[in-house]
């Protein structure tokens, strides 16, 4: 399978809950190859609510935002809908991934994200 196939997402929508500008535009910029339709959410509440008002297929979640954190919102998104939830989070202490992972979450990610343990971590979710 050639590079251009092996992550295809069109049909797909993804949504990215992170407050902090320039980390949004480089995951958003990784995922544009893969015609995934990306979503914006600036803070928890704000994913919260459009998990709720979109069909979302997997969700990129922010641990540390303004208004509601990752942790809050990842718990109640787990109780309308199941949908994969990815925390990617600068938290990369030890026992910090299972910690993340026990609260709900499908999966991982520390930052500083390289683009292809990004991709091959939302195709394990997104086939």
């Amino acid at each position: 399978m050639n590079e251009n196939n092996k992550y295809n997402w069109q049909g797909k929508v993804a949504l990215i809950a992170e407050d902090v500008l320039s980390n949004f535009t480089y995951l958003h910029a990784v995922l544009l190859k893969t015609k995934l339709r990306i979503l914006h959410a600036k803070d928890g509440l704000e994913a919260v609510e459009m998990c709720q008002k979109h069909d979302i297929d997997c969700v990129l979640m922010d641990i540390k935002m303004p208004v509601m954190n990752g942790y809050e919102a990842t718990c109640i998104i787990k109780k309308e809908k199941a949908v994969p939830v990815i925390a990617q989070t600068a938290y990369a202490m030890v026992g910090d991934r299972e910690r993340i992972l026990s609260l709900g979450f499908d999966d991982y990610l520390s930052k500083p994200i390289a683009p292809e343990t990004l991709l091959n971590t939302i195709s394990r979710h997104l086939g």
